[in-house]
């Protein structure tokens, strides 16, 4: 019984020994390994083949003796490792690796490798490295632009200190995957915000899903957000449906009037929010999806809260980043800034000559209230852009409502002390310009300020350099 083991242990030890064998010998490129002092103990058929020499005639043979430029008795006394190093065999350069072998601590071996036989190769893969990463970055761009959002940071116009501030606090919010609750009233541009947090996150090359909360009707909504398997239900496809959460995976959701969500779907979205797991309708198998949730709504959903209409644990996952876009009527100084970019971008994209806006058109845009917001700004603005004859929006171009407030000499609405001083000061400087024919030292002079200070002002209102030439003086 011992014999047949002690032949068995042998026959297993043989086929080990084949094996390493074989290994060695299938090794491309070449290999060779020498013992502590440096002579070779073995050296595979491909290296034997690159130098032109028998491998089995180089067994016991010293390293330098074998190879020109040898380093690896070197390496077995230092116990240095030498990686990706240089070697020139037969005036060609080579890439080679040598490895110690250790046992106890003590180098028993070096294991020696050609990597490439031509250094002109490393080169070459570089390039081509080089040219798949330059493709990449190219792609990526692409899935950016395919994919991602139409709005950017860069695309939320306007000057003043509230709109300043929010853009800082949004920014702050793409850094990071915390819920985003953002509110304001309609038309302000919440979504745009939810578009820029997006492209400035790590998420970026991910998909952006909208989901109108208050556009689905209630008995598709929970089928419209998880999916659902098929023959969930009488009209289902044959082959199912993934649902808006599993498309947003590695994205964003974007949960647009939230607040409009039913209450007894409220529970289900809570649990995917905070699991980010779900199951189809209709299904029983656990959908895990990676996304980010930035939320948007126009209603008081603390006031929702209050009447049972929300619930409250939903909206203290969804409020963890919360930022409030101030209405247009807040912030009267952004109006004209926006009215100025969206009539160069349409401009532009129509083939038009460039197109601006009157003084006492801007007057009037920034007396109306804006109930509608930005979404109604743009509506005045294409109307105006429809019977326009001519490259300016006149005050006579506008809808006859901001018209006749412009007429009134005073808002809709209650300015702010602040707010009428900017409007007295910006009409005072006009009159001055117009009754100097734009002279800016004769106009500086009268107003008792420099004539520095009269360029900032005329650049901050908006007003023309040179006088038009109805407004030139006789």
């Amino acid at each position: 019984m011992a014999d047949k083991a002690c032949d068995n242990e042998l026959e297993d030890l043989r086929q080990r020994l084949d094996m390493y064998e074989r290994i060695f010998e299938s090794i491309y490129n070449g290999a060779m390994v020498v013992d502590a002092a440096g002579f070779i103990t073995h050296f595979n058929r491909p290296y034997g083949q690159f130098l032109g020499v028998d491998p089995a005639a180089q067994i016991g043979r010293h390293c330098t003796e074998a190879v020109e430029n040898s380093r690896m008795h070197i390496v077995a006394r230092t116990g240095v490792a030498e990686i990706n190093h240089s070697q020139v065999i037969r005036g060609q350069k080579m890439v080679v690796q040598r490895i110690p072998i250790l046992k106890d601590g003590r180098v028993i071996a070096v294991f020696g490798q050609v990597m490439f036989k031509d250094v002109r190769d490393v080169a070459k893969l570089a390039r081509e490295l080089s040219r798949l990463e330059s493709k990449v970055k190219i792609y990526e761009e692409e899935l950016l632009q395919l994919r991602s959002t139409r709005f950017t940071f860069e695309s939320i116009l306007g000057d003043s200190e509230a709109l300043q501030a929010l853009k800082r606090e949004a920014m702050r919010a793409a850094q990071n995957s915390f819920p985003v609750l953002i509110t304001g009233e309609s038309g302000t541009g919440k979504e745009m915000f939810a578009q820029a947090i997006h492209h400035a996150s790590a998420r970026r090359l991910g998909p952006f899903v909208r989901i109108n909360c208050a556009a689905i009707p209630r008995d598709l909504l929970e089928s419209e957000l998880f999916g659902y398997e098929k023959g969930a239900f009488t009209g289902a496809r044959a082959e199912g449906k993934p649902g808006k959460f599993e498309l947003a995976h590695e994205g964003t959701v974007f949960l647009d009037e939230v607040g409009d969500l039913p209450l007894e779907m409220q529970p289900k979205l809570l649990r995917a929010i905070e699991d980010k797991e779900f199951e189809r309708v209709g299904g029983t198998r656990v959908v895990r999806s990676d996304f980010r949730v930035i939320a948007a709504t126009n209603q008081n959903l603390e006031a929702m809260l209050a009447a049972g209409r929300f619930r409250k644990d939903l909206f203290y996952r969804l409020n963890v980043v919360a930022l409030h876009v101030p209405p247009l009527r807040e912030r009267p100084g952004d109006t004209v800034a926006i009215a100025r970019a969206y009539l160069a971008r349409t401009a532009r994209e129509a083939g038009l000559g460039e197109v601006g806006l009157d003084p006492e058109a801007e007057n009037a845009l920034r007396r109306w209230e804006w109930p509608g917001n930005v979404r109604e700004l743009i509506h005045v603005l294409e109307r105006s852009l429809h019977a326009l004859e001519g490259d300016r929006i006149r005050l006579e171009d506008l809808p006859f409502p901001l018209r006749r407030s412009a007429a009134r000499g005073s808002p809709r609405r209650s300015a702010s002390l602040r707010e009428l001083q900017s409007q007295a000061e910006r009409e005072l400087i006009w009159n001055t310009l117009r009754e100097t024919n734009f002279h800016k030292v004769r106009a500086a002079r009268r107003l008792g300020i420099h004539r520095t200070l009269l360029y900032k002002k005329m650049k901050k209102y908006g007003l023309p350099l040179r006088p038009r030439p109805e407004e030139a003086a006789p």
